[in-house]
């Protein structure tokens, strides 16, 4: 298996890595497929894709989803979808950090990683400029993080 952490191509923002591995560009918008190793205890707050249908396959650890209202665990092996237009979040638990492939169709919402990343914006301090990529992503934050029980 590929060392994410090794990859030249690979970004970092508030302690996740992020490498995609297949661009919109690539697929002429249709899709884009984003490696992602988070950390225990990381996950975004709250929000909605208003574009893009988002799909996470679980290659190591386990993750706490909420999904409209409905939480549930995954682990590695196990596959979540989520249509466009539907809020959710999810927090890494357990022990190890979470490796998982985030698959978004459209394409396109990978920038929004990259500007994060190029901008090391910081929460809650920089949420203006956050709110600006998302802006530009369709993506809208509806309420805080999954927090630990």
């Amino acid at each position: 298996m590929i060392d994410l952490l090794e990859c030249p191509d690979t970004i970092e923002w508030l302690g996740v890595t992020y490498r995609t591995i297949l661009t919109a560009a690539a697929t002429g918008g249709a899709m884009s497929i984003v490696d992602s190793l988070s950390p225990v205890g990381s996950g975004p707050p709250r929000h909605i894709h208003e574009r893009e249908d988002e799909t996470f396959v679980l290659i190591s650890g386990s993750c706490e989803f909420w999904v409209e209202g409905e939480t549930f665990i995954k682990q590695a092996g196990e596959t979540v979808f989520v249509p466009r237009g539907m809020e959710h979040t999810f927090r890494v638990i357990g022990s190890m950090p979470s490796r998982h492939l985030v698959i978004l169709t459209p394409g396109g919402f990978e920038g929004f990683f990259a500007d994060m990343a190029a901008g090391q914006f910081q929460i809650p301090q920089d949420m203006d400029r956050i709110a600006e990529s998302a802006g530009r992503h369709r993506l809208r934050f509806t309420g805080p993080p999954l927090a630990d029980d």
